[in-house]
């Protein structure tokens, strides 16, 4: 090639170049254009920008995912949590008795307010067998919680509906908020349960003076779900509550373990008592049913107290059931009895790190000597130690349980459970 055909070529390659960037200094003003007149749409329309963004769903773990519309007329929270469950049962010699593997817990709720935030409203459904296992009396049991409130201010509560009835600590506890894998034994027993009708609550106090709550319901009597019931009597309870050193945070009281680290001594004694006219179930909220149309009029007890202190958490429930109409605890010519006696529960904590938890419960269960032989035993003792992780509070934790179970038994013989081993992931929304 000659120089002449050199030199053209190169002065094409130069006409290229300069065109190109021409081209993308043109692109380039055009992105700057576009650029320019969104940000001074946005400006323009800042007011409208900023109600989509806070009108968009409030999502967080433990919290849920909150849904708010321009005018505030509703609320409504979407929350999911479920528990899966592996244990291993051994017995005296150490002897694989029992294995399980299950889903323990699958829940769904939704909570929030309608027309005004005094308007509460609270729903709750569980889908696991040991949720929506079926009623004595054949109704489905899937509704755990379905219950609308009034709180005229931040000091009353007046609901109408099927919720927990205020009975005792550990029951009122959410059993996403357990440092074991479960409740213990005497709350299995004596604890109250789920119920439909009428609900009070008063609160007084703030978080560092004294503060007090006072709980109250009447209701149907047979536990949730029961639909309706053609024997006279109802259920009554009342609960007090006392916070000496001011309320927990976070609603502690509530909660086991001290996951807030409470900077402050925190302490709550309270009580309650709950009366049945006229029951069918052995349990009074739960159990089986009386045979031949046999009703009770029982009468439960509780007490309990917990304290909290950086990192440090100790609980106590004291609680029992007694047969206020003279009526027997023995059914004749069935095995069907009424558990009367008493349970105490013992337990204590503390947090590392505000990760790692070790917790030590005792758990005794003491029958009347009227049920002592059919119950089989005079006392029983179940002692726990249990290993936690949270990774975000209670919403997600990975927990490791050991229980070793003694009975005092009229006739001496193996025990199934003596050694129990459970694992388990509680994962909520």
């Amino acid at each position: 090639m000659d120089r002449s055909s050199k030199r053209h070529l190169s002065m094409n390659r130069l006409t290229t170049i300069i065109a190109a960037a021409f081209m993308a200094a043109a692109t380039a003003s055009a992105q700057t254009d576009r650029i320019e007149a969104f940000l001074s749409d946005s400006l323009d329309h800042t007011e409208e920008l900023l109600e989509q963004l806070e009108n968009l769903p409030n999502i967080e773990v433990g919290k849920g995912v909150t849904f708010r519309p321009k005018n505030d007329s509703y609320e409504m929270t979407i929350r999911f949590r479920m528990q899966n469950l592996a244990g291993l049962h051994f017995n005296d010699n150490i002897g694989l008795t029992e294995a399980e593997a299950q889903v323990k817990r699958l829940r769904l709720r939704f909570d929030g307010y309608i027309f005004s935030p005094k308007f509460i409203y609270s729903i709750q459904l569980g889908f696991s067998n040991y949720d929506a296992g079926n009623r004595p009396n054949g109704n489905v049991n899937i509704i755990r919680d379905a219950i609308v409130y009034f709180r005229p201010n931040s000091d009353w509560n007046l609901g109408f509906g099927q919720t927990k009835l205020k009975t005792n600590r550990a029951r009122i506890n959410s059993s996403s908020a357990l440092q074991f894998v479960d409740r213990s034994i005497v709350n299995s027993e004596f604890g109250g349960d789920r119920d439909f009708g009428f609900f009070g609550e008063y609160h007084y106090g703030t978080y560092d003076g004294f503060a007090l709550a006072a709980l109250a319901s009447v209701t149907l009597g047979e536990g949730r779900n029961w639909g309706n019931s053609d024997i006279d009597g109802l259920d009554y309870t009342g609960r007090l509550e006392l916070f000496p050193f001011g309320r927990f945070h976070a609603k502690g009281e509530y909660t086991e373990g001290d996951t807030e680290y409470e900077e402050n001594v925190k302490l709550m004694i309270a009580g309650g008592y709950s009366f049945n006219q006229n029951t069918c179930l052995t349990q009074g909220f739960k159990g089986d049913l009386m045979p031949d149309g046999n009703t009770r009029d029982l009468g439960s007890y509780y007490a309990d107290i917990i304290l909290k202190y950086r990192g440090f958490a100790f609980n106590a429930d004291y609680m029992g059931r007694h047969i206020l109409d003279g009526g027997s605890a023995l059914m004749p010519g069935s095995d069907t009895f009424i558990y009367t006696g008493s349970g105490l529960n013992v337990q204590a904590s503390y947090l590392f790190d505000r990760k790692w938890e070790i917790a030590l419960r005792n758990s005794t269960m003491m029958p009347d000597k009227a049920v002592q032989t059919i119950a089989g035993y005079r006392t029983w003792n179940q002692s726990t130690v249990g290993v936690t992780r949270y990774i975000i509070g209670h919403s997600l934790k990975v927990q490791l349980d050991l229980s070793y179970n003694y009975r005092d038994q009229f006739v001496s013989s193996p025990l199934n459970d003596r050694w129990s081993l459970r694992f388990q992931v509680e994962l909520g929304l």
